[in-house]
Order: C-alpha cells, then sequence, then structure tokens
C-alpha cells in the first residue's frame, strides 16, 4: 500500500532531448534551454558542446551520423550542411512540423538553404551575412567616409597607420584561417569582383579565371601583405574580432554578432567608436556578402523526434528569436523581427542589415559542398600565404580537383 502510494506521489522523470552545439560565448543559449525547460517540465535538454570551428563541428555531427547515433536528437547545422546531410539520409524531413505558411515567415534565401529536392530539412535560428566593421573615430580623424572599395580601404588604412604610428594598430582583420570561414571571405572578394568559384550551370569551377585570380591576388598583395600583420592567417571569429575590440585594428570583417560584442564597454576598448556598413567591391563591382547562420534539425536516427521538434519550435519562434537579437544582434531569421520597434530602437543598423541579409551570396546547394570546401580552402591559404606563391598555377590545380568532384553531380544528373 505505501509502495503504491510513494509511486503515485512520485514525480514524472523528464524525457531527456539531447541537443548537440557549440560554444555559446555569449550565453543566450543556457538562458534559452532553461526558459524552455521550465515552460516544458516533462522535457530536459542535455546540452552536449562541440568545437566552434565549423569543420570540426561538422566532422563531429558527420561521424555520429555515420554511427547511426541515437543520443543526438536536435543538432546545429551551417547554412551549407542541409543538402549534404539530406542527400545522406542523415537529416530527418521536417515537412509535417514545418509548413510551407510557416516558412513564408523567414527569409527566403535561408528557407531554400535548407531545401533539398522539395523537402526541408531544417529551421534557420539567425542568419548571418558579412559585414564591414570600423574605427569611426580614426576615420572621422582623417575626414574619411566609410570606404566603398576595397582599394580605398586599404589606401585610407595606410595613411592611418602611417599617421597614427603605433606599432600595436593594423589595418584590417579578418578570417584567414585555413577552414570553412576563410571561403566565406573569399567569396565576398571574388564575388565583388564580378566572378564566382564555380559556374553552378555548367558544374565547373571558376577559380582560375583572370577575374577571381586577380581577387585572391589583392587579398595576398593589398590586405595581407600590406595593412594586416601575418597573425590575420590563423584567424578565426574570435581572435579576429579581439583584434578589433582591443582597439589594435582599424578595419573589421565580420558577421552581425559583431556589433553587440565590439560596442559593449565590459568586452570592448572601443565601445562606441565602432562604424558598420556593407562590405567594399572593386571599382566598377557590387558588395557581395556571403550568406551564413545557423539552422535546427532533428537526426533520422532520433529515438525522440516529436519532443525534439517541440524545442525546435520554441528555439525558433517569434518571442524566441526577438530574445536572441536583443541579447547578442545576432541577424535575425524571421521577417518580422526587421520592423519590431524595440529592436529597431536598440539596433538601428537592422534596417541596412536586413538589406545585406536580402541580398547575401548563398553557397551552392549541393551534397558535395564539403570536399569543394576543403579544396577551396587548401588553394586560398596556400594563395594569400605565401608572399610570391604561383596564385594562377595553384589555381588551376584546385579547378582541376573541383571538376572532378563536380564530375560526380554531372554522372548523376545523367539518365
Amino acid at each position: 500500500m505505501f509502495f503504491i502510494s510513494f509511486l503515485c506521489l512520485a514525480p514524472a522523470r523528464a524525457a531527456e532531448v539531447r541537443f548537440v552545439t557549440w560554444r555559446d560565448t555569449q550565453g543566450f543559449l543556457d538562458r534559452l534551454v532553461k526558459d524552455f525547460e521550465a515552460q516544458n517540465p516533462d522535457l530536459k535538454i542535455v546540452r552536449e558542446i562541440g568545437p566552434h570551428s565549423s569543420t570540426e563541428f561538422h566532422d563531429l555531427v558527420g561521424q555520429k551520423f555515420k554511427n547511426r547515433d541515437p543520443s543526438m536528437d536536435v543538432f546545429f547545422m551551417d547554412v551549407i550542411w542541409p543538402a549534404e546531410f539530406a542527400s545522406a539520409g542523415w537529416a530527418l524531413p521536417l515537412d509535417r512540423y514545418f509548413p510551407p505558411e510557416e516558412r513564408k515567415k523567414f527569409l527566403p534565401a535561408t528557407i531554400s538553404a535548407n531545401t533539398y529536392q522539395g523537402s526541408v530539412y531544417g529551421v534557420p535560428l539567425f542568419v548571418d551575412a558579412g559585414l564591414l566593421y570600423y574605427r569611426k573615430d580614426l576615420l572621422q580623424q582623417y575626414n574619411f567616409p566609410p570606404p566603398r572599395t576595397w582599394p580605398e580601404l586599404v589606401e585610407q588604412a595606410k595613411t592611418i597607420l602611417a599617421g597614427v604610428n603605433d606599432a600595436q594598430l593594423s589595418g584590417f582583420s579578418g578570417q584567414f584561417k585555413q577552414y570553412e570561414g576563410l571561403v566565406c571571405n573569399m567569396i565576398e572578394y571574388i564575388a565583388s569582383r564580378g566572378a564566382e568559384v564555380w559556374d553552378e550551370q555548367a558544374l565547373k569551377s571558376a577559380l582560375h579565371l583572370p577575374e577571381a585570380q586577380e581577387a585572391v591576388r589583392f587579398v595576398r598583395d593589398r590586405i595581407v601583405g600590406e595593412i594586416s600583420h601575418r597573425g590575420v592567417l590563423a584567424y578565426q571569429e574570435p581572435e579576429s574580432l579581439a583584434l578589433f575590440t582591443q582597439g589594435k585594428a582599424i578595419f573589421h570583417r565580420n558577421w552581425p554578432y559583431a556589433w553587440e560584442e565590439a560596442n559593449d564597454p565590459k568586452k570592448s576598448k572601443v565601445a562606441g567608436k565602432v562604424g558598420m556598413t556593407t562590405l567594399p567591391a572593386f571599382p566598377g563591382g557590387k558588395s557581395a556578402s556571403t550568406l551564413g547562420g545557423w539552422q535546427l534539425g532533428i537526426s533520422r536516427f532520433s529515438r525522440r523526434p516529436e519532443p525534439a521538434w517541440r524545442f525546435i519550435r520554441f528555439m525558433t519562434g517569434e518571442e524566441t528569436q526577438k530574445r536572441i537579437a536583443l541579447s547578442t544582434g545576432r541577424g535575425l531569421a524571421r521577417v518580422d523581427g526587421y520592423r519590431d520597434p524595440e529592436i529597431l530602437q536598440k539596433y538601428p543598423h537592422f534596417r541596412t542589415q536586413f538589406e545585406t541579409s536580402m541580398q547575401a551570396v548563398p553557397r551552392p546547394r549541393t551534397p558535395v559542398y564539403v570536399p569543394l570546401s576543403n579544396i577551396m580552402q587548401r588553394y586560398f591559404s596556400s594563395a594569400i600565404a605565401v608572399r610570391d606563391s604561383n596564385i594562377d598555377r595553384f589555381a588551376r590545380l584546385a579547378s582541376r580537383d573541383m571538376d572532378r568532384v563536380l564530375d560526380l553531380l554531372r554522372e548523376r544528373a545523367q539518365p
């Protein structure tokens, strides 16, 4: 009798939903997980923290898929992975959870990136697009407007560096380490020169064409060679942002989240002295920002897809999106947020950011993106790291290797 009474009184144990994520340096994921658990006492979110590097995080998630690991329910997905994970049968189609009328509330490019052969495999959590941050105080001191072209940026940096005469100050900080971020940076130079990394219609590499080589040569000779220090070749987002927030760089390329950190007096020595604008272009070209961002997906091997979807619905809902934007400054995946008065009051630049996100350059949706990216990473790193590198030879070798990978898609498309 006592045993039966005890069972009736004992609280039910919450079911676990395992969430594989990267390290959250802004602390917003912990707060959201706690709020979700408070609203859903029957569920407990167990976080597994993976590497910050997108490349290394992809390897972790990919290995879990290959092992058919049922312990991973929800996972973070870079904007370039849905096609690969869908093609391999690793990501669960979300069509029955995420209907077309709900998808219309998100930026079109983010939904397109999550769609493969007519089904949707991820829900956008936030969107990224490359932006230019600059030391507003230094540009004003020298009567410079924000640069509109890359050569103009270099000349402004050289003038300021000569005038300030500070050995600790460098002209530019970006992400030039060999990893996926390097590809994002280099696509912006190449696209703003009017070129592309490959021809999506013909499925042929375009890295060896003169305009693409010219953009790479500019990064090697003018950005890395003239106004940055060599350490930038080892930088990902955190290191390059730290250089800028410590007051040691005039210009900085990063994603939207950097605005909040650069203007936080507790973290930044240049808070209040920072400006932000679209990335420059080459003369005659158009500014180009790489589309980035992170999605939430459900593993096909999950034994808890329904609870997993409840968590995703909470994380990507309108209220949570607003909280993420207000607390981190990250770009919204939902369109309505860019018209929210409270968000615009805190972040007036979201109006510009919305236009940048709508025009951002997506990386191709293809199940062979990872091997293509690996080839580009090796090429770009080799080309810009050595002052007298043979860019033409490296570019032709990279194009040859990319064409071999793209042959797989051409063969698959043939009847």
